[in-house]
């Protein structure tokens, strides 16, 4: 790995997106100090015994003591506590980042709490899997995935510069944002779907619960991401609210439309809005 200007990371969670950028930093030749940080000690001696991480303490304080990276992995809803509480220990010079699927809240509360000379960047790698810990865990996990990054107006360059770098030596492609602009987006592309997939199950379990056996892959291509954690995505939603009500009235509204083409027994209305989804699916597939 060529000098990302990093030898002591600190993670501070250590779940399936932190244990996979652990694994995707010893993959791509990192030879520093990796500490895993968390609350769930048979986790973190797991994680120990794996190899993923050097060393491990449920102190999040003397943890991040000697860490030049500090990321944040835990769901965002503890990041402020988090922050809150390490303060007086993070080192001058040392860079905070983190793997947060909500942006515009995260930057503007956690920059004004950075100690002096400590910087923030917000990043978001567009990876995971429906499943989570450290069993789920991939070297490989952000290899051509896409990270967005997301300065504020107060974001410090060579810090921006060097998570940048750091996202893109483990094989991600970054592409920079607004905070704003990356709730907006998420919370169509995202957050909508994950809200989707479990309001689907729920609606067809309200129907018969014992029709669930009689789904087949289509339906569990489209709701396997309501294997996702409850509470991780129910942080997600209270920190995007805002977007994600959007994203839900225009979802009502094309329901509503299809519902109202059905009853009408309007079927050349109904094949042109298939049609139109078809064709925005495809692309998709070039992205």
């Amino acid at each position: 790995m060529k000098d990302i200007g990093f030898n002591n990371i600190a993670i501070i969670g250590v779940g399936l997106l932190g244990s996979s950028f652990a694994l995707s930093l010893r993959k791509h030749g990192f030879e520093g100090t990796i500490t895993g940080i968390g609350r769930n000690r048979d986790n973190l001696i797991r994680a120990k015994k794996l190899s993923i991480i050097s060393n491990w303490t449920s102190s999040h304080e003397s943890g991040v003591e000697d860490a030049d990276l500090i990321l944040l992995a835990s769901p965002v809803d503890k990041f402020k506590g988090i922050i809150e509480k390490i303060q007086p220990n993070i080192k001058r010079g040392a860079i905070v980042t983190d793997v947060g699927s909500v942006k515009a809240d995260i930057v503007s509360s956690l920059e004004p709490l950075m100690p002096e000379e400590v910087f923030f960047v917000g990043s978001h790698p567009i990876a995971g899997k429906e499943t989570s810990g450290i069993s789920a865990a991939s070297k490989d996990l952000f290899h051509n995935a896409k990270c967005i990054i997301t300065p504020g107006p107060n974001t410090d360059r060579e810090a921006f510069k060097k998570v940048r770098r750091l996202w893109e030596a483990l094989g991600s492609e970054t592409v920079v944002m607004s905070p704003e602009e990356h709730d907006f987006i998420f919370a169509a592309v995202s957050h909508l779907p994950h809200v989707v997939a479990y309001s689907l199950v729920n609606s067809i379990m309200e129907m018969d619960s014992n029709i669930l056996y009689f789904g087949g892959k289509g339906l569990k291509d489209m709701t396997r991401i309501a294997l996702s954690s409850p509470d991780l995505w129910q942080g997600i939603c209270s920190f995007n609210r805002e977007n994600l009500l959007k994203s839900l009235r225009y979802f009502s509204t094309s329901i509503t439309k299809i519902t109202d083409f059905i009853e009408a027994s309007d079927w050349e209305g109904l094949q042109k809005e298939f049609r139109k989804g078809q064709k925005a699916r495809k692309t998709l597939e070039s992205s």
